[in-house]
């Protein structure tokens, strides 16, 4: 086994258990206790795991599915996407990943037109594919949803195929939500997954728009994505007061927030 498949595994085994010992994690890797020990060493330095005695334990709490937290800060995240359909014209071929916001900002974009929407979301694809009516007119957005395995917790696709198919496209803004966004992280998921998605259709894209509510400004979940530098727009339901994050975005990078 590679050391990334490892890392990978270890982590998840902890997300499972909550905490693991030594002898346990090498018993289940099969790897000696040394390497599982470098590993954990290696995991520690990079804020995935905390070592204790004989093991190690998560320290990270792990998200909600997406239909729990499609019920949570519904109004924020109501807000964000108005305020983003205002930064998106029609004709635009967009990125759009999987998550409770970008679900919302669907709808709004549903009253555009001529769009290319390329996402994993199940959600986003059927709120924007047109009606059997529409299906053949010209102005009609096209929606393009990736292939691959399914992640029914996330109601999206993931894996090696969708990042194959994301590289494919080159959009014009990629829309995305993170678990956590701060100055030394930039935008953080917490599922390897929705990480590489992620990460994919940033590299993809001419711009990229970073759909945050105000409780994940600040903070930063265990997988890094996209650098605070690399972030063109960042869209939240509150001014932010982060100077470190501020400062960090991409020169000529805007903040958007009711009232700017």
């Amino acid at each position: 086994m590679w050391h990334q498949e490892r890392y990978q595994r270890i982590c998840t085994l902890l997300d499972t258990f909550q905490r693991l010992s030594t002898e346990r994690l090498a018993s289940e890797l099969g790897v000696s206790r040394e390497t599982v020990r470098r590993d954990l060493l290696y995991l520690e330095r990079r804020g995935e795991l905390r070592r204790i005695h004989g093991g190690a334990m998560t320290t990270r709490r792990q998200e909600p599915p997406i239909d729990v937290r499609a019920k949570t800060r519904i109004e924020e995240k109501r807000t964000i996407a108005k305020l983003t359909r205002s930064e998106i014209s029609s004709g635009q071929t967009l990125f759009i990943d999987a998550g409770s916001t970008t679900t919302l900002l669907a709808e709004e974009l549903s009253t555009l037109e001529g769009l290319i929407v390329v996402t994993n979301s199940i959600a986003v694809a059927l709120k924007l594919a047109p009606s059997p009516r529409e299906a053949h007119s010209t102005s009609s957005n096209r929606v393009v949803l990736l292939g691959g395995d399914v992640n029914s917790a996330l109601q999206a696709t993931f894996g090696a195929k969708t990042i194959g198919e994301i590289h494919r496209y080159r959009a014009d803004l990629a829309l995305l939500s993170p678990v956590g966004i701060d100055a030394a992280h930039g935008a953080t998921s917490y599922d390897h997954d929705e990480a590489e998605i992620a990460a994919a259709m940033a590299s993809c894209a001419s711009r990229v728009a970073l759909l945050a509510d105000h409780s994940k400004i600040g903070q930063a979940s265990r997988l890094s994505y996209c650098s605070a530098s690399r972030i063109d727009l960042l869209v939240s339901d509150r001014a932010i007061d982060d100077p470190a994050l501020l400062a960090a975005l991409a020169r000529g990078g805007r903040v958007l927030h009711p009232g700017s």
